[in-house]
């Protein structure tokens, strides 16, 4: 399996929204399209996206099946990445060895073997495959793989009482939904009604209503376009200020990524306790020269009084703190300049004279 993961990993896409975490997706080469889940880009325009050879970005949301549990996402710009196909014709069988590939809970890749337990789980008028292949959140909207490299499945659902137990759509079903956009060759945002079954195009439609049945129906261009307010409004004010895309760093709700240089800073806003954190996830401690590498965190410390090192589990981090009821944007900004430029200054000491490990696999590379 270490050839597919190898082909499949370049093509799987991290995909987060203001008010969740985020999925995974994968790039369809030949249509220039993202496929993912539609549950995890509901109330959305756009996403954010981000592959190994995909910068962060935004995509937008143009077509979605609820039913089917299927979006797609386009990009402003074409790329040429490795071509991953769906398998087509006849179906995988119960105790096929499957693959499944994705990030979850917001990590950079995984994939997990197991096997089909049932390639027929009834769910109204379709079915799923049941499989044994751990998912996590996060995991959904991924591709589930047979043993070929060919795509069987999207990831769509794992239930805790059902005991790791994971679920697919089908390629079959897939296919058709995607198909059933392309149909008309319009370059337009639709969406496919959940009672007729039938795809309605921007153009086609006048009301909040299917114009062929008479269903509600939205189309991704008619949710609203996220605006935080309170503290979260501050805080992006902030990181705009030093420019920073808000767009791109948002990581569900109250919760914001930064790169700078090699460093990646974790912004957080606790409403219940007021707190708001930054932490930068340095590296990993090295197996030796501890003892130097503490004194040197311990010495740092005294030094800087707005900034405070600590270590969790391996983790090297460099945070601050700010209470919301002292944030302003000019005295915020200043505080959090300075995070984010010792952090790359940090991390590059951490790892050249110590020794310590890169978090990031991307990270020793910049």
């Amino acid at each position: 399996m270490q050839d597919i993961i190898q082909k499949f990993r370049p093509v799987l896409v991290q995909i987060a929204t203001p008010y969740n975490m985020g999925g995974t997706g994968f790039f369809l080469q030949d249509l220039q399209l993202i496929v993912t889940n539609e549950h995890l880009v509901r109330d959305n325009r756009e996403v954010i996206i981000e592959a190994e050879n995909l910068p962060r970005q935004m995509a937008k949301i143009v077509y979605w099946d609820a039913y089917y549990d299927v979006a797609l996402l386009k990009l402003d710009t074409a790329y040429e990445l490795p071509e991953i196909k769906f398998r087509e014709g006849d179906e995988p069988a119960a105790g096929d060895q499957v693959l499944a590939m994705g990030h979850p809970f917001g990590l950079r890749f995984s994939s997990t073997i197991g096997n089909l337990s049932n390639n027929r789980r009834k769910h109204e008028d379709f079915y799923y495959y049941q499989h044994d292949a751990a998912l996590n959140p996060g995991n959904s909207g991924g591709p589930l793989v047979d043993k070929q490299g060919q795509i069987i499945g999207l990831n769509v659902l794992d239930l805790e009482e059902a005991q790791g137990l994971g679920f697919s759509l089908p390629a079959a079903f897939v296919l058709e939904t995607i198909n059933l956009y392309l149909a008309e060759e319009r370059n337009e945002i639709a969406a496919r009604c959940n009672s007729c079954r039938k795809v309605v195009f921007a153009d086609q439609k006048e009301t909040s209503y299917c114009p062929n049945c008479g269903a509600y129906l939205r189309l991704a261009s008619e949710s609203e376009a996220f605006e935080p307010v309170g503290t979260p409004y501050t805080i992006e004010l902030l990181l705009a200020a030093l420019d920073h895309d808000v767009r791109l760093a948002r990581r569900g709700l109250n919760t914001w990524e930064i790169q700078e240089g090699s460093a990646r800073i974790l912004v957080s806003y606790h409403e219940d306790s007021g707190l708001i954190t930054g932490d930068a996830h340095l590296c990993r401690l090295p197996q030796d020269q501890l003892g130097e590498l503490y004194e040197y965190l311990l010495r740092e410390n005294y030094e800087d009084d707005g900034l405070t090192f600590s270590v969790k589990g391996r983790d090297v981090i460099l945070s601050i703190l700010i209470y919301d009821r002292y944030l302003e944007v000019e005295s915020g900004k200043k505080r959090f300049q300075h995070l984010f430029e010792r952090a790359d200054h940090y991390d590059n000491i951490l790892v050249e004279r110590f020794g310590a490990k890169w978090k990031y696999e991307d990270s020793a590379e910049e």
